[in-house]
């Protein structure tokens, strides 16, 4: 890799595809059959994107904003938007074009969302197609204790059957699916670094969430395809492929994050992607002999401030991170035992925490495998295209 881009100038982002494929037949067999949509959000590349969707064990996008999924509608057939919009103008694209609502797939959890939509758009239009979110989160101690991504307020297979009930008796909707996302299981890593009384705490919550979803998701499936004739049933990602997977009531799976192999996801006792994607920096000063310092680096990932939401150094071997820096927003000084040997001009790779947040720092990504860069691709960033 390093060899394969020595002609290029840092700062740059590459993808080795050997990894990137490995890590996709690595899902696909962990979904043991199901199709896995893809999470675009994770990848943040249209090449990229055709690229996984080309395989037999790809179907479908799951996207993130109604604009990117209008984008991205134009070349693919079936988007689920994976989290509500308020988007006026968005809703009112899709509303007026048939060809696009034909293959856009909108969120939704409440009759608040579904009066904003037709405030906006009107009702008396073409059926838009919506999927019901279900929060799928550990409520413990009588609900006061909640662990998990909070999504939705439905949660039972009453308050599931209520709202399907409500939105087929509503001219201007077509209720699709259900998407049911375990956070806490797929994006939790079970063998994280520290304390094993975490560990075990971690692992003692995904078990008893992974009984819960096992009983509440059939049973929600059952209660809202006694109102709708659904088309999927959308759960799991990258973390927790192999148990969604099992659940009858599961038509589809999530991910992308894995195709990547990102930082976080270092931490999983059944799975461990290949590092696939990476971003690469030069070394602009000497401060001491011991210290390089390199420009930027403090591409951190989003969630909650800790450790494992800082890039981590890849090559070359045994650097790390000043305590009283860390990654910096224009500068990153690097200690161990390799830095010494770093010249003005020398390159260091890093990973991101998360997968396609790097994107939104690069505009185009070098395609490198077999040993060689075969292709230089644009980001969404690249085609001019901010999301989110």
């Amino acid at each position: 890799m390093q060899r394969a881009t020595a002609g290029l100038e840092p700062p740059f982002g590459v993808v080795d595809l050997d990894a990137f494929d490995t890590n996709a037949g690595d899902l696909e067999r962990r979904a043991d059959g199901k199709p896995i949509r893809l999470a675009s959000k994770s990848l943040r590349s249209r090449a990229l994107i055709r690229r996984a969707l080309a395989r037999p064990g790809f179907d479908g996008i799951l996207g993130f904003t109604l604009p990117e999924a209008l984008w991205l509608a134009e070349e693919f057939d079936d988007v689920v938007l994976g989290y509500p919009t308020t988007d006026r103008p968005a809703l009112r694209t899709l509303a007026g074009d048939e060809r696009l609502a034909s293959r856009i797939t909108l969120m939704v959890d409440s009759v608040d969302h579904l009066d904003l939509i037709d405030e906006v758009t009107g009702s008396r239009r073409a059926p838009l197609r919506v999927c019901m979110e279900l929060d799928c989160g550990l409520r413990l101690a009588g609900g006061r204790v909640h662990l998990g991504p909070r999504r939705s307020p439905l949660r039972t297979p009453r308050q599931a059957a209520g709202f399907a009930r409500k939105v087929t008796a509503r001219r201007g909707f077509e209720l699709s699916g259900i998407m049911a996302y375990e956070g806490q299981i797929a994006g939790v890593g079970d063998d994280q670094p520290g304390s094993w009384l975490r560990r075990a705490a971690i692992r003692r919550m995904q078990g008893s969430s992974a009984a819960d979803l096992l009983r509440r998701r059939a049973a929600v499936v059952d209660a809202v395809r006694a109102h709708a004739p659904i088309r999927f049933v959308n759960a799991g990602g990258t973390g927790s492929l192999e148990t969604t997977t099992r659940e009858a009531a599961v038509t589809e799976l999530a991910a992308g994050s894995g195709l990547y192999g990102p930082g976080l996801f270092d931490f999983y006792r059944s799975f461990r992607p290949a590092p696939a994607a990476f971003f690469v920096l030069p070394v602009v000063r000497r401060p001491s002999s011991s210290i390089a310092t390199v420009l930027g680096g403090g591409w951190v990932a989003s969630g909650p401030a800790g450790k494992d939401r800082l890039p981590s150094l890849a090559w070359p071997p045994g650097l790390r991170v000043t305590a009283t820096e860390g990654a910096g927003e224009v500068q990153t000084p690097v200690l161990g035992k390799s830095a010494h040997t770093l010249r003005l001009g020398d390159r260091v790779w890093f990973r991101h925490a998360k997968a396609g947040e790097m994107c939104e720092r690069v505009g185009e990504l070098h395609l490198v495998q077999g040993g060689r860069v075969v292709e230089t691709v644009p980001t969404y960033r690249g085609e001019g295209r901010h999301f989110l």
